[in-house]
């Protein structure tokens, strides 16, 4: 699985790009409200490429956070005034920028997330994506026209900004999810205050850069994207507890988002969640394998299986569990492993040593239950796999009721399980506590039907013969049950940084009331 070519080092790349995107190798400020500042400690950014130090940033103290509200409250009453057309028009400029450092951005990404070059540009094209769609829903923020049952009335239903957003997001998606949120948000209205991982803050320094430049050029105050950088206790805690803040989304584990759901719901405020997932492909009978093959390995080895859509389960019909096994594990013996920014790797390292160790501890456990190991799985040493965080991929063959099935271990292990029914497919399917993406590979109309029927799937984003991986912006993103129910990007995903409002004007002589109460003469 080792790569051929020699790998660019991380040294070079990131001498080649930081000055581009405004970052310093030594230190940078992680505060940004207008101005750039941060008080706090040091915070390393460490690539997971070869362990070594990146850049330092200086995170945020109480009082940083405290500054960086009230500009982005000011930065709101301003930016709400702005009619959504021009308030689009600053959002397709900001997508433009991004395209003209899509490059940077996405070798960013590989040295501070470890995804390979194809999957870092990805991430930064998903950003241009929404920013595109964000643009032209600032035409179409539509409300209703309602049908009143008083005489000369007329009931409607409008959408004002709701206020600060903010938004957490994690490793695996350091640039997207920001952009899924700060797009939609900007053409709603309200501004932004993004935490974002303590493991990815330089590629947040550096889209916070470009959002900077894009407010400036349209005499825009740049706090309606705000940045504060620094650890939960100071900055985590603080947001989710924040009156100030109306809307909270929130991406990480299904442990976090429970703690944020129950903290914001106290104060009665809003959360998006977007948390675990377990998201499983059924193989059936009739199944194109060689397709499915190929789903089902870039849906669980991409970005080594650390996205939250990364295929997990694979639940096999038994007549062709014998033919997808050969094919899936000729594929795995294939894959190469190394360095991300080299042009043949195809899985970069999982973000740092403890994710090996996690890898390791869940095989161990499945293997307790009686798993067995087909392939992969053991962690990569030696000189071409500096810094301790690179793994083989790994199938495992299961039974779907053991423990560590139903769990979600963030790296690259696929458990393979073998239905005869097809009623036990969707019940082995469905019985998982995650609720965000499937997929079932068929060419029998009746299987599919019944897959996206509403006893099939209980997941947030169901697909017949392509992957569990890979979602486009058009549509809502999220799941159910303990993924949290929330939706970020596309279709009416909008709505939720709106504030709704339902007005009636009387245009008669008379004061008629509802439900033809008589109050009085």
């Amino acid at each position: 699985m080792p790569t051929k070519k020699s790998s660019p080092s991380v040294a070079a790349w990131a001498r080649r790009i930081f000055p581009r995107l405004g970052l310093n190798r030594k230190v940078n400020r992680g505060v940004f409200d207008g101005e750039w500042s941060g008080s706090g400690k040091l915070l390393q950014s460490l690539s997971p490429v070869d362990g070594s130090l990146l850049a330092s940033i200086r995170t945020a103290t109480p009082e940083d956070y405290e500054r960086v509200l009230r500009r982005a409250t000011a930065a709101f009453r301003q930016w709400q005034t702005v009619p959504a057309p021009a308030r689009g028009e600053v959002v397709r400029q900001l997508g433009n920028a991004l395209r003209a450092a899509k490059h940077d951005l996405g070798r960013l990404i590989t040295l501070e997330a470890g995804k390979i070059t194809a999957e870092g540009e990805g991430e930064v094209q998903e950003m241009i994506d929404i920013c595109d769609f964000a643009t032209g829903l600032s035409r179409q923020l539509y409300g209703l026209t309602i049908a009143s049952e008083r005489p000369q009335h007329r009931m409607m239903e409008q959408w004002h900004p709701l206020g600060i957003v903010g938004v957490v997001t994690a490793f695996n998606f350091p640039a997207a999810v920001w952009a899924w949120n700060s797009a939609l948000a900007a053409a709603c209205g309200d501004s932004t205050v993004w935490k974002p991982s303590s493991y990815t803050p330089l590629t947040a320094l550096a889209i916070i850069r470009i959002a900077e430049k894009v407010c400036r050029a349209n005499g825009v105050d740049p706090a309606i994207f705000s940045l504060v950088i620094g650890d939960g206790a100071t900055v985590g805690e603080r947001l989710i507890n924040d009156p100030r803040v109306p809307l909270i989304s929130a991406t990480g584990s299904t442990k976090m988002g429970r703690h944020v759901g129950e903290v914001v719901g106290r104060r009665l405020g809003r959360t998006i969640l977007e948390l675990g997932g377990n998201n499983a492909i059924i193989v059936a009978p009739s199944a194109d394998l060689d397709l499915a093959a190929r789903a089902i390995l870039f849906g669980a080895v991409g970005t080594a299986g650390q996205r939250c859509t990364t295929t997990r389960r694979i639940i096999v019909h038994h007549s062709v569990r014998a033919k997808l096994v050969r094919r899936l594990t000729a594929a795995y013996a294939q894959v190469s492993v190394g360095n991300p920014a080299a042009p043949d790797t195809l899985m970069g390292p999982l973000i740092n040593r403890q994710a090996v160790t996690d890898m390791q501890a869940a095989l161990k456990s499945v293997q307790a239950e009686g798993g067995k190991i087909l392939c992969g799985g053991r962690p990569l040493r030696g000189h071409r796999y500096p810094g301790g965080c690179y793994v083989q991929p790994c199938i495992v063959e299961a039974r779907h009721n053991m423990k560590m099935v139903h769990e979600e271990t963030f790296a690259p292990i696929l458990y393979l399980m073998t239905y005869r029914g097809f009623a036990d497919a969707i019940a082995w399917h469905n019985e998982v506590p995650q609720g965000l993406s499937s997929a079932i590979f068929t060419t029998d109309m009746h299987e599919a039907e019944r897959f996206l029927a509403a006893r099939g799937s209980d997941c947030g984003i169901a697909n017949v013969n392509i992957g569990t991986s890979g979602a486009e912006i058009g549509g809502a993103f999220g799941g159910e049950k303990e993924t949290g129910g929330g939706r970020e990007s596309g279709s009416d995903a909008w709505k939720a940084y709106m504030r709704r409002q339902t007005a009636t004007v009387n245009y008669s002589d008379a004061l008629p009331l509802a439900q033809g109460i008589k109050f009085g003469h």
